[in-house]
């Protein structure tokens, strides 16, 4: 007995929608850790990061409120109400992250992987979260 086409279709295209929120759960999952481990750092005040965070220019005591504030961007972004939320706040420290290091006139991998980070976020955000499907996908553009 054969499948109807319409039947495999479905199936295809929910195996594939089911691989795509798979992929962006594993990508948001591996950034997630990556950022848990740099909020740990900053919260717990090791000495790299207690270095490399005067290095920068921060003045001492400037950790703890860097950890809080990335836990607080973590948590939005890991709850499936707050997600968009999470990506856009991390979007904006990333980007101070992007500025303070261009300012301090580091090598390029110092702002690249910000940006690198960033496009993880929102790439694995936007495999797992059909919400954004219909904002980021190309549209032409409205005649006049």
């Amino acid at each position: 007995m054969t499948v109807p086409p319409a039947v495999s279709t479905v199936s295809t295209s929910t195996d594939s929608h089911r691989r795509a929120v798979w992929t962006g759960r594993i990508l948001s999952g591996l950034v997630a850790l990556f950022l848990a481990f740099d909020l740990a750092m900053k919260l717990l005040q090791l000495p790299d990061a207690v270095k490399a965070t005067a290095q920068l220019g921060f003045p001492d005591g400037t950790l703890p409120a860097l950890g809080v504030i990335q836990l607080v961007c973590l948590i939005l972004y890991l709850a499936p109400r707050t997600a968009v939320l999470g990506a856009v706040l991390w979007t904006g420290y990333l980007g101070g992250a992007i500025a303070t290091h261009v300012h301090a006139g580091g090598p390029p991998f110092n702002f690249v992987f910000p940006i690198a980070v960033a496009a993880l976020l929102w790439g694995g955000l936007y495999l797992r979260d059909g919400r954004l499907h219909g904002v980021f996908s190309p549209r032409p553009l409205a005649r006049r």
